[in-house]
């Protein structure tokens, strides 16, 4: 499958979920973006680190660069590689000391962390722009309206007609446990929101 370079465009606050923030990254031969929702500890991680700024202690991805460093690995690329439930799934193509590849799953929001402090390429499938990416008529008024780009994310992973508003408290917090223990943040995350709505 060909691998689909992207960029990061922007990263926003998000005006309709509270404590989230949406990384648009666009399409780096193309017009489409590709908004992904992600926490607030994540945000600034990566925009600590495309700002230059340097903070007093390290943060956790300074540390496992670090920590890769002192053992001569390299992330190479990122690629996002799946989308299932509004959940991107993503993995780091490693190398040691010009050994074989090791591909090494992460949240995606991790992964893009990783990727500007190993300043190492972001992809992606043509099967996830073309299900998630937004089309942007026009690059050059794009870059003034991340802002809207960030809205237009939230609003289309939050799927108000999802499957979970169909669901019972009980069925949800059956879902929101299970999610947990899968690691599945992102997803446990509007599953709490859901359950929130309904107190």
């Amino acid at each position: 499958m060909k691998k689909i370079k992207l960029e990061i465009s922007g990263l926003s606050y998000s005006q309709t979920q509270s404590g989230a923030y949406a990384l648009v990254l666009s399409e780096a031969a193309g017009n489409r973006r590709l908004p992904i929702i992600i926490g607030g500890f994540e945000a600034q991680a990566i925009a600590i680190e495309l700002e230059k700024m340097a903070p007093s202690r390290p943060l956790t991805h300074d540390l496992f660069k670090t920590f890769a460093q002192s053992f001569f690995i390299t992330i190479r690329e990122v690629v996002i590689y799946n989308l299932v439930e509004g959940i991107f799934y993503a993995k780091l193509i490693c190398q040691q000391d010009g050994a074989n590849d090791v591909e090494v799953d992460a949240r995606t929001s991790d992964a893009i962390a990783l990727a500007v402090r190993f300043n190492c390429p972001i992809f992606t499938y043509e099967f996830i722009l073309s299900s998630s990416g937004i089309l942007i008529d026009d690059p050059e008024a794009d870059k003034e309206n991340i802002d809207v780009q960030a809205e237009a994310a939230v609003e289309k992973l939050q799927d108000p007609g999802s499957e979970l508003s169909r669901m019972s408290k009980e069925e949800l917090k059956v879902e929101l446990k299970a999610a947990i223990e899968d690691e599945a943040y992102e997803k446990a995350g509007r599953i709490r929101d859901e359950l929130e709505k309904r107190k």
